[in-house]
C-alpha cells in the first residue's frame, strides 16, 4: 500500500514534466523485505527512479532523434519492478526488472549504476530491433550506447578498440557504434530508423560506404589492438 501510494503521489508530480511525452511511469518494489530492497528504498527511491524513467526517455528520443510521435514505438506505460532475482536487469513487454540482489551487492556508487543500468534498459523499451532479426549483440551495443553517450558507463567496461567481433555486445559494440557515430554524426539513429522494419549488414553500407567488417577493422587498426 505505501508503494502504491508512492507510486500515485510521484506520477501526479511527474505529470506535468511528462506534459507531451504523454508516458506514464510506475514503480514497484517487489522486494521491499530483502536487503537490496531496503538498499533501493534508502540510496536511491521511487521518486528519483521515476524521475530517470522521464529523464532517459527524452534522452533516448533525442539520441534516436525521433522528434514525432509517428518516429517513435507507441508504449503508454513503462513499469519498473525491483525484484528478488539473480542477474543485472531485463526488459520485457514495456517492463523493465531490475535485481534487488544485485543492488545490495554492489560496492560502488549505486545510484549511478542503477541509473546507467536505467538508461540500457529504457533503451530496450524504445528501440527498434528489426522485427526480430537485428543481432542480439547490435541490440545490446546500441542500448549500451546509449548509456555511454549519457555518461554513464561504469570503469569496468572496456576501452575502445577492444573486443573480438564488431557484434559482440554491450561495451564492446557500443564502443564500436561510437567511432561508427564519429564517422557520421547521427548513424546510431539512422541505423535505429533502418531497424523499424527489418535488419541488414549491409545498412553500413548504405550509411557509411564500407562494410562492417571493413570499419570493425579499421576500428581495431586506429586503436592498434588488432
Amino acid at each position: 500500500m505505501v508503494n502504491l501510494v508512492l507510486i500515485l503521489s510521484s506520477l501526479a508530480i511527474l505529470s506535468a514534466l511528462q506534459g507531451i511525452l504523454a508516458v506514464q511511469y510506475t514503480v514497484a518494489n517487489t522486494a521491499a523485505n530483502t536487503a537490496g530492497g531496503a538498499r533501493f528504498v534508502r540510496d536511491i527511491g521511487v521518486q528519483y527512479t521515476l524521475q530517470s524513467m522521464n529523464a532517459s526517455t527524452g534522452y533516448i528520443w533525442r539520441t534516436f532523434q525521433q522528434n514525432t510521435a509517428a518516429d517513435r514505438k507507441t508504449v503508454q506505460t513503462v513499469s519498473l519492478f525491483i525484484d528478488d532475482m539473480d542477474g543485472v536487469a531485463y526488459a520485457s513487454n514495456d517492463q523493465i526488472h531490475v535485481s534487488a540482489r544485485y543492488i545490495q551487492s554492489y560496492s560502488g556508487d549505486v545510484k549511478k549504476e542503477f541509473t546507467g543500468v536505467l538508461y540500457h534498459e529504457m533503451t530496450h523499451i524504445w528501440q527498434w530491433n528489426g522485427n526480430g532479426q537485428t543481432p542480439g549483440g547490435l541490440i545490446e551495443g546500441v542500448a549500451d550506447f546509449v548509456r555511454l553517450k549519457a555518461g554513464y558507463a561504469p570503469s569496468h567496461w572496456v576501452g575502445p578498440g577492444k573486443g573480438d567481433r564488431w557484434d559482440q555486445g554491450y561495451d564492446v559494440t557500443a564502443r564500436f557504434l561510437d567511432y561508427c557515430n564519429g564517422l557520421r554524426n547521427g548513424f546510431v539513429a539512422e541505423l535505429n530508423k533502418k531497424m523499424k522494419t527489418g535488419y541488414s549488414n549491409s545498412y553500413f553500407v548504405d550509411l557509411l560506404g564500407k562494410t562492417v567488417d571493413q570499419l570493425w577493422k579499421d576500428y581495431k587498426a586506429k586503436y592498434a589492438t588488432a
